[in-house]
């Protein structure tokens, strides 16, 4: 397979072999890459095959962090992040092999279902939570967390009814501590959920995945992201400078307690925000108990056991201004 072969028609590649793969449909496609659904001949199962633009291939610095990256994505065992089989390059093409999950995205599920019920919302959250907050100990930092890359598959039970992956390690995603763009000049991350600091070329760390994932969660809730413009320069300029809208516009039946959990998980200094994707989920489950309309009480003082007991109203002395 040829360089030239893979700069044509997706369709045309059906049917064709690389690196010892048969592909059989494409199933995805991105700004930077193609995935099939193929058949390792050697092994004689189903896999996702993802193919990546042949210019990516000819830049050097990119294939090198290619092959590093994809090495550490797949050295991550995780029930919840897509398993990577191989990644390497035939023929003048890089690709990488992954787990083929049956079942749909989350954006497909939304597209149809619209806003979900937030224990629905709740379950896909953890389980996503613990595939980021995992990549981040490794790491990576997805920094492309978007509904198109969480794959939502049938669960075990009536308990479990959905099991979802993560997807999309190891491919255009840089380690810690580096910018949003990649060496080959092409910005990582889609502009509905994309972080202040990416917009603005910062370092970026796990923290810039809460952001990403905190605007998922609250579109799964909303059925639309925090922010919507219609012009792309309007939108990140919403990110790094307006204020996320209270979910529970969208939501009255929600506790006003989870707009506090989302203006901090969406704030716009990555210190402000949680530590950790799981410390959001978990701020947002207790802040769902409360009742509906309402949010935390306010704190009252304690006062000590030995402390003086205040004087009746009675008792208190009485100023008055003196009259003229």
């Amino acid at each position: 397979m040829s360089i030239g072969a893979f700069s044509g028609s997706p369709s045309e590649l059906v049917g064709r072999q690389i690196a010892g793969y048969r592909i059989e449909r494409e199933i995805g496609r991105g700004g930077m890459a193609v995935v099939f659904r193929a058949r390792d001949l050697r092994l004689d199962r189903t896999v996702a095959l993802k193919l990546l633009a042949p210019e990516l291939a000819r830049n050097d610095t990119f294939r090198k962090r290619f092959s590093h990256e994809s090495r550490a994505a797949a050295a991550i065992d995780h029930p919840h992040i897509v398993p990577v089989f191989e990644a390497d390059e035939a023929d003048g093409v890089l690709y990488i092999a992954m787990r083929y999950v049956a079942g749909s995205d989350l954006r497909h599920l939304l597209d149809r279902q619209g806003p979900l019920p937030l224990p629905t919302a709740l379950r896909i959250a953890a389980q996503v939570a613990s595939a980021l907050d995992a990549a981040h100990e490794h790491g990576l930092v997805h920094r492309d967390v978007k509904p198109g890359n969480i794959l939502v598959a049938p669960g075990t039970d009536s308990d479990h009814p959905e099991h979802v992956y993560l997807t999309d390690f190891g491919l255009t995603k840089k380690s810690l501590s580096l910018t949003g763009f990649t060496s080959v000049g092409q910005f990582v991350g889609t502009l509905d959920y994309v972080a202040p600091e990416q917009i603005s070329g910062r370092p970026v760390d796990g923290r810039c995945d809460v952001y990403g994932f905190a605007c998922v969660v609250y579109e799964t809730l909303a059925g639309h992201p925090p922010f919507r413009r219609e012009e792309d320069m309007a939108l990140l300029w919403a990110h790094q400078q307006d204020e996320p809208p209270p979910l529970t516009g969208a939501r009255p039946d929600l506790p006003t307690a989870v707009d506090a959990v989302f203006t901090r998980a969406l704030a716009k200094a990555p210190d402000a925000r949680h530590p950790t994707c799981l410390a959001f989920v978990t701020a947002l489950r207790t802040a769902a108990r409360a009742e509906p309309g309402t949010a935390h009480p306010a704190t009252r003082p304690v006062r000590r056991p030995d402390a003086p007991r205040p004087p009746p109203d009675w008792a208190r002395p009485v100023f008055r201004t003196p009259q003229p």
